[in-house]
C-alpha cells in the first residue's frame, strides 16, 4: 500500500472465483477492497476469511472506488456478456485517467477488444485477462493470461505475478498481447481442454464398453498412466473421479447423468477456427459430442430403433491397455498442436505477435490443462526458427509416428465394436490428411468448377483455369 488506509486493488463480484481471487491477493500481502451487489457475500467472505489478510468491505461502488490507491486497479469477476458491460458502464464514470480495469471472467475476445477501445476513450486502461485453474487455482495460484498494452501490464504485473501459480520458479503469468488477445488465448486453452476431456472419456468408454472393466479398475489404469508422459491434472482427477463411491456403495460416475454441459468457450473456439480456416478437428468433435450428449431423448429413441448386441466380456491384456495409452497420447498431441496452430493463425490475423512458447510455459501449472508435455511444447517453440507446426517438432513427430500402429488399432477397435470415438478418429484423420503431399481436393476443385465455374489451378501451368463443361468441353485460362 502507498496510502495508509486504502487498498492496493479491488475485486467486484464475489462468487466463488471472485472471492478466491480476492483471498489469493490478500494472502500475498495486498490490501483488497471487496464489493458485491448482494452484500451478504461480502459479509460472508470477511466473516469466514477475514484473518487471511487485509480486506476492505464496501457497501457501494462509490465507496469501493474511493477506498483504492491511485492509480486504481479493479478486477471484475461477474458473468460474461451483458453483466460485464453493465458493470463497466457503472464503474467508468467513477474512475480516473490511468486507472486499470481488469475483466478476469470468461469473456469473448471480440467483446474484450471492444471494451478496450471504449475504456481507452475514457483514459482508463482495460485488461481482458483469462484465468484458468478453477476455484482451487484462483485461491492457490492460477494461470493468468492478461491482454493489454505493455505499460498497463507493467503496473499490474507486481500483483499478478505473485498471485499466479509458479512453475520451475517462474510465474504462470505473462503479457499475451493487446486488446482481446488474453481472452482469445484463454478461449483456445478451454478448447484444448474440451478435446483433452473428450479423448479421456473415449478411452474410458473403450475400456468400459469393449473390455467390460469397472469404473474402479479403469481408475487404477488412469492412475498408472499419470506416472507416464500422459501425466496431467486431467488424468490425475480422472483416476480420482472413477474411484469415488457414493452412498449406495457403487461408483459415483455410474450414477451421473450422461449429459455434458458447456458454457460456450469450446463453441467459440470452433467458430473462430472456422473463421480463420484452421482445422481444429479434435476441439470441434468434442463440442459436437457434448451437443449429442444433450439429446438424451433422441438417443433413447435411436437406441431402441438401432439396438446394439451386448458385447461379451473380454478382459484386456496388458498390450491392449498400453495401446490405448499410446493412442491417447498421440491424439492428445494432435489436439494441442491444432490449438497452437489456431493461435498462430489468429496472431497473424489480428497482429498480436503471440509468443507460443511463453504461452505453453504459463500453462505448466495452475491451469486445467497443465501437463508434463507442456514442458516439451515450451522447448519445441524455443528453437530458432520455431517449427511451423507442433507435429513437425522432432519430439512430437517421433512420439506420434511411434504410436501410429496402436492409434490405428484403437480406432479400428472402437469402430468394430460400435463405440463412438470421434476425437480419436478425427485426430487420426487429421494426421493422415496432414502428411499427404497430395490429397483429393483436386477432385473437389473439378466439381466446383463444373457446377459453379469457380475455376481451378493446374500443377503444370500458372494462373486460373475453367473448363466449359456444358459447352464445348474446352479448357480456358481465366483472367
Amino acid at each position: 500500500m502507498t496510502d495508509s488506509g486504502k487498498a492496493d486493488l479491488g475485486v467486484v463480484g464475489l462468487a466463488v472465483m471472485g472471492a478466491n481471487l480476492a483471498r489469493n491477493a490478500a494472502r500475498k500481502g495486498f490490501g483488497v477492497t471487496l464489493f458485491n451487489r448482494h452484500a451478504a457475500r461480502t459479509e460472508a467472505l470477511v466473516r469466514d476469511h477475514g484473518r487471511e489478510g487485509r480486506f476492505y468491505p464496501a457497501e457501494s461502488l462509490a465507496e469501493f472506488v474511493d477506498s483504492l490507491n491511485r492509480p486504481r486497479v479493479v478486477i471484475v469477476m461477474v458473468k460474461a456478456g451483458k453483466p460485464v458491460d453493465d458493470m463497466i458502464e457503472e464503474l467508468l464514470p467513477r474512475l480516473d485517467r490511468g486507472d486499470i480495469l481488469i475483466d478476469a471472467g470468461n469473456s469473448l475476445f471480440s467483446d474484450s477488444a471492444r471494451r478496450a477501445e471504449a475504456c481507452r476513450a475514457k483514459g482508463v486502461e482495460f485488461v481482458g485477462m483469462g484465468v484458468s485453474g478453477g476455484e482451487q487455482g484462483a485461491l492457490e495460484g492460477p494461470s493468468m493470461m492478461p491482454g493489454c498494452e505493455p505499460a498497463a501490464y507493467a503496473r499490474i504485473a507486481p500483483f499478478l505475478t505473485r498471485m499466479a501459480a509458479q512453475a520451475a520458479g517462474e510465474p504462470c503469468c505473462a503479457l499475451i498481447g493487446p486488446g482481446g488477445a488474453g481472452h482469445y488465448v484463454k478461449m483456445v486453452h478451454n478448447g484444448i481442454e474440451y478435446a483433452d476431456m473428450q479423448l479421456i472419456a473415449e478411452a474410458y468408454d473403450i475400456l468400459s464398453s469393449v473390455y467390460g472393466l469397472s469404473a474402479a479398475a479403469i481408475g487404477e489404469i488412469f492412475a498408472a498412466w499419470n506416472a507416464t508422459e500422459l501425466e496431467s491434472y486431467l488424468i490425475e482427477i480422472t483416476a480420482i473421479v472413477l474411484a469415488k463411491r457414493d452412498a449406495t456403495g457403487g461408483a459415483l460416475v455410474d450414477s451421473i447423468l450422461d449429459e455434458a454441459e458447456q458454457k460456450g468457450t469450446g463453441r467459440w473456439t470452433a467458430q473462430s477456427a472456422l473463421d480463420l480456416g484452421v482445422p481444429v478437428t479434435a476441439i470441434t468433435e468434442a463440442v459436437y459430442a457434448r451437443a449429442l450428449s444433450a439429446r438424451r431423448d433422441l438417443r433413447a429413441a435411436a437406441a431402441a430403433a438401432f439396438p446394439r448386441g451386448a458385447l461379451p466380456p473380454k478382459p484386456p491384456k496388458a498390450a491392449d491397455v498400453e495401446a490405448i495409452r499410446r493412442a491417447l497420447y498421440a491424439a492428445k498431441i494432435v489436439s494441442y498442436a491444432q490449438g497452437f496452430e489456431m493461435m498462430s493463425a489468429a496472431s497473424k490475423q489480428y497482429g498480436w505477435a503471440l509468443k507460443l512458447g511463453e504461452i505453453a510455459s504459463i500453462w505448466r501449472a495452475g491451469c486445467i490443462i497443465r501437463a508434463r508435455m507442456l514442458d516439451r511444447i515450451t522447448r519445441a517453440f524455443a528453437v530458432v526458427p520455431p517449427p511451423a507446426h507442433l507435429l513437425l517438432a522432432p519430439d512430437f513427430r517421433d512420439a506420434v509416428t511411434g504410436a501410429e500402429s496402436d492409434w490405428r488399432r484403437v480406432v479400428a477397435l472402437a469402430v468394430e465394436n460400435g463405440v463412438a470415438a470421434p476425437a480419436f478418429s478425427s485426430t487420426l484423420a487429421y494426421y493422415d490428411g496432414l502428411r499427404r503431399a497430395r490429397g483429393p481436393a483436386n477432385l473437389l476443385q473439378g466439381l466446383r468448377d463444373y457446377f459453379g465455374a469457380h475455376t481451378y489451378r493446374r500443377l503444370d501451368s500458372p494462373g486460373d483455369f475453367h473448363t466449359r463443361w456444358g459447352q464445348d468441353g474446352e479448357e480456358v485460362a481465366v483472367g
